[in-house]
This record gives structure tokens, C-alpha cells and sequence, in this order.
């Protein structure tokens, strides 16, 4: 038996081993209980000490990770505003030099045109003062031509029948000296001088080879009238007289 004062009381009882026993078990059980909770208590003060340790360690180099990123962000955001900046100022250029062009292109096709207008306009009036010029001088021409025509009309009036044959044995003479130099070198037309026989031919046309012997000879009777001649004449009317005078001169 086994005798245990009571803490509060003072009361001394008594009690036998298993009931001691089982009272030694609540009492280390209850120790053990507040031990092991003061113990729990402990290890969760140290821990939640650690895990706010680590937690603010973590906050915080969080927070540096964050800082380094968003200066990194940051300074990365404005190396490419400095860039867009650049970018911006460099198409205003551009586009200033391209307006500058095309005003220097349009001023240029502006001068360009009035300069063109221009030289079209003075070709216009040099045009029209040639046309004036011109029909100043057709003016004059037509009228010293109409002058010659008066004075030819009055001077063939004038003209003897004779005259008038001989100013056309003189037109066909300079007409062939001016053409006898590329096209008859070896021939003459010259003019019938020769009346032993008592008549002659007006032109005697003669062609040699390149060895001297004639292969043409022509004799001419060249005869023209007036309008105003009284006494017409054909060309049958001077055959006869024309034959024998070709025979004569040994012409064809």
C-alpha cells in the first residue's frame, strides 16, 4: 500500500500499487503531454522563426530578381525608345528631303513648261513673221512677175516674125551649151551660115564617136509666131525647103 498526500488538501490517503501505479501513469502521461506540447510549441516557433527567415530571404531576393528584371526591362524599353526615337526622326528627314524634291521636281516641270511655252510662243511668232516675210516677197515676186508677163506680152507685139524665130534658135542654143558638156561632148549645134547654094537650114546638130566618125547629123528649121501673126503656118509648109537643105549639107 502506498500513501499520497494530496497537493491542495493536505489530505494523506491511501492507495494500492495498481492504483498508485495507474496514478504515477497520469501524472508522467500529463508531463509528458505538457513536455511534448511545450516541445511541438518549440519546434513550430523555430520553425515558423526559419520559415519567416527564409520566406523574407526569399521575398528578398525576389525582390532582387524583380529590381535586376525590371531594370533590365526598363533599360531594354528605352534602348528601343531611343531607337524608335532615331527611326522617327530619321523618316521625318526623309520625308522632308522627298518634299523637298518634289517641290524642287515640280518647280523644275513648272520651268520646264513655261520655258517650253515660251519657245513655242517665239517659234509661233518667228513662224509668223517668216509667213508675213513670205508673203511680203510673193507679193513682190507676183507682181514683178506680172510686170515680166506685161513686158513680154508687149514685146512679143512688138516682134517681127523674124525676131521671134530668132529669140527661139537663141533659147535652144543656151540650152544645149548649158547640157553639152555631160551629155554631147562629142557633138555641136551651131547655126547654118552656109547660102552658096542660094538657101540654107536655121541649126545644123552633128555627132561624132569616140573615133571621130559622125553617127547624127540634123538639120533644124526653127520657125515661131506670134499669137497676133495674120499669116499662119504648119509644119508641112517648110518641109520641102528643109529636105533640100539637108541634102545639101549631108545631113541625115
Amino acid at each position: 500500500m502506498s500513501e499520497i498526500k494530496c497537493p491542495k488538501c493536505g489530505e494523506v490517503f491511501t492507495v494500492d500499487e495498481s492504483g498508485y501505479a495507474a496514478i504515477i501513469k497520469q501524472v508522467r502521461d500529463e508531463e509528458f503531454a505538457r513536455d511534448l506540447d511545450k516541445r511541438i510549441k518549440e519546434l513550430k516557433d523555430h520553425l515558423s522563426r526559419e520559415h519567416e527567415l527564409e520566406l523574407k530571404s526569399a521575398l528578398a531576393e525576389a525582390e532582387n530578381i524583380k529590381s535586376d528584371k525590371y531594370e533590365k526591362e526598363i533599360e531594354k524599353l528605352s534602348e528601343d525608345m531611343h531607337k524608335l526615337e532615331e527611326e522617327k526622326n530619321s523618316y521625318k528627314t526623309k520625308i522632308m528631303e522627298l518634299e523637298s524634291e518634289l517641290k524642287s521636281s515640280e518647280d523644275k516641270k513648272q520651268i520646264a513648261v513655261m520655258e517650253a511655252v515660251k519657245k513655242a510662243e517665239d517659234k509661233t511668232h518667228d513662224l509668223e513673221k517668216d509667213l508675213m516675210h513670205e508673203k511680203e516677197n510673193t507679193k513682190i515676186l507676183l507682181a514683178e512677175k506680172d510686170t515680166q508677163i506685161e513686158f513680154y506680152k508687149d514685146l512679143k507685139t512688138k516682134m517681127s516674125t523674124k525676131m521671134v524665130g530668132e529669140t527661139l534658135e537663141q533659147h535652144c542654143e543656151i540650152q544645149f551649151n548649158q547640157i553639152r558638156a555631160t551629155a554631147f561632148r562629142n557633138a555641136y549645134f551651131e547655126k547654118d551660115n552656109d547660102a552658096r547654094t542660094g538657101s540654107k537650114g536655121d541649126y545644123i546638130f552633128r555627132e561624132n564617136d569616140e573615133a571621130g566618125n559622125e553617127i547624127v547629123s540634123i538639120m533644124f528649121e526653127m520657125k515661131n509666131e506670134n499669137d497676133t501673126t495674120a499669116t499662119k503656118h504648119k509644119n508641112e509648109d517648110f518641109f520641102k525647103e528643109l529636105d533640100k537643105d539637108r541634102k545639101e549639107k549631108n545631113c541625115e
